[in-house]
């Protein structure tokens, strides 16, 4: 899995117009999900997540997670985290997991967000959306489960 975490003030994803998620303070979630992914990937991925230190103390300094601050999450699939553009100029998505298997495992990841206690907004899986966010910071992170076990 792979997610690009963004900390923002607000965030919100429309599907034909109409807000389907929204969020203030808290974290903006594109979740990619790979062929061999796993719902353990999206277990191990979401307490990270929940426990990254972005959020600032008293003094200032990135020190507090999501669930230290209370913030939200708001969680958007994007298969096009898996692009691979290393050839040519038209992306290859072979390593994106078909659509099934990937909205089980997106949903196994946004429960196990939720059971640790984040209050988790989503999109909507394989729909056309509008992600409008205002990044704080701005603080971007890149997440690859390949990388973080």
């Amino acid at each position: 899995m792979r997610a690009v975490v963004q900390r923002v003030s607000r965030a919100e994803v429309r599907v034909e117009g109409r807000v389907v998620g929204e969020i203030g303070r808290g974290l903006l979630v594109l979740v990619g999900i790979a062929r061999e992914d796993t719902a353990e990937t999206g277990k191990v991925l979401a307490e990270k997540i929940a426990h990254l230190r972005v959020f600032d103390d008293e003094q200032g300094r990135m020190n507090r997670s999501l669930l230290e601050t209370g913030g939200a999450a708001l969680c958007v699939s994007q298969f096009t985290l898996y692009g691979d553009c290393r050839k040519g100029r038209r992306p290859s998505y072979d390593r994106a997991a078909p659509p099934e298997a990937a909205q089980a495992l997106y949903d196994s990841f946004v429960v196990s967000l939720r059971a640790l206690g984040v209050q988790v907004e989503t999109g909507e899986f394989r729909a056309l959306m509008e992600v409008e966010l205002v990044n704080d910071g701005p603080v971007t992170l890149l997440l690859d489960s390949e990388r973080i076990f």
